[in-house]
């Protein structure tokens, strides 16, 4: 019995192409980044933004510039692109195309949380901030437990399509606690949920950056490890199990990231769905299943979808503002729509 070994040409070519890849994804970023640095109501001509960059703007380009815009710019390329890793990896454990932090309940867990928090305590105290992503962890576990659980068979484990079924459930109900509550608020923090339920880049500040950065350095990395591992459970779990792999402990080591990726971006863009659906599928496309490779290019087209929603969401329609989250949803309704017709 012959052995068909594998060409390593066709190897040599798949691999140069996923690194063109990426670096276009990579080039494009870099090209919205510098645009996005020039769109606002206050505008700021390139020459003006380098100066200011290098400390030769004026006080107002230093505020418009360094104090508002940049950190709005940096927020949005770390939510797109957690948003997208924990969407593939819920994906990839579920093996289901169709799974997503917001599907699953663990957005709207996440910004119950926050929301509830926001709502009794002021904005502008520095606890607050740093605190928001644990408080977003805190509601999205409580959300990823309840889902688990029951979810969870004795008899056949952890079921993918009845995990998509119950995160669909739980996320209508906290959804509508989340309605009820913000019926008893006043007038400026039902503004606030309101902001948030549309999905807005609303904590651009750098204690914002500094407060959702830590979470991705250490998380992003570990996901990034954990690619065979989601290679291995889209065989089955059957395989898997004959393979070597403990399913259930890596599959809720992966749910627990997942869960925390989404919980701290959530803590400062609100409610921002497709992401997490979109940005995945466009990255298989783009370069193949193999989690190695996909899940670090998810992470950048989904960098790529919200830094690039964010700024027209400035440029559209001035001095009027459109959330991200609104954009999002323009551009990855229909691509969805597209991409369940043709599959």
């Amino acid at each position: 019995m012959s052995v068909v070994k594998a060409d390593p040409t066709e190897k040599l070519k798949k691999k140069r192409h996923r690194m063109i890849v990426m670096f276009i994804l990579v080039i494009l970023i870099v090209l919205t980044f510098i645009i996005s640095m020039n769109t606002g109501v206050s505008t700021l001509s390139p020459l003006e933004v380098l100066n200011t960059i290098l400390g030769k703007g004026t006080d107002f380009q230093r505020l418009i510039l360094i104090e508002f815009r940049l950190p709005r710019i940096v927020i949005s390329i770390l939510v797109g692109a957690g948003l997208a890793v924990s969407g593939c990896i819920l994906q990839g454990i579920t093996r289901n195309p169709l799974a997503d932090p917001g599907l699953l309940g663990i957005t709207i867990g996440a910004g119950l949380a926050v929301v509830l928090f926001i709502s009794f305590f002021p904005s502008n105290m520095q606890a607050p901030t740093l605190l928001m992503p644990f408080l977003a962890l805190l509601g999205a576990s409580i959300a990823g437990a309840i889902i688990y659980l029951l979810a969870y068979s004795k008899q056949d484990g952890l079921i993918p399509i009845r995990l998509i079924l119950v995160g669909i459930a739980v996320s209508a109900g906290l959804g509508a606690i989340l309605t009820i509550l913000s019926l008893r608020l006043s007038h400026n923090n039902y503004d606030m949920i309101a902001v948030w339920l549309v999905g807005r880049i609303w904590g651009s500040s750098w204690d914002f950056v500094l407060a959702l950065a830590p979470w991705l350095i250490i998380l992003l990395p570990y996901a990034f490890y954990k690619s065979r591992v989601l290679d291995v459970l889209g065989f089955g779990d059957k395989l898997a199990t004959g393979l070597g792999i403990p399913v259930e402990r890596e599959r809720l080591k992966l749910l627990a990231v997942a869960i925390a990726l989404a919980a701290s971006c959530v803590s400062v863009s609100g409610g921002i769905a497709f992401v997490g659906l979109i940005g995945p599928h466009v990255a298989r496309r783009l370069i193949g299943p193999q989690h190695k490779y996909l899940l670090p290019t998810s992470a950048l087209v989904g960098a790529l979808m919200l830094l690039l929603a964010d700024t027209l969401g400035r440029a559209i329609l001035q001095p009027t503002e459109i959330p991200a989250g609104i954009v999002v949803a323009i551009i990855g309704a229909p691509y969805f729509l597209y991409m369940l017709s043709r599959q």
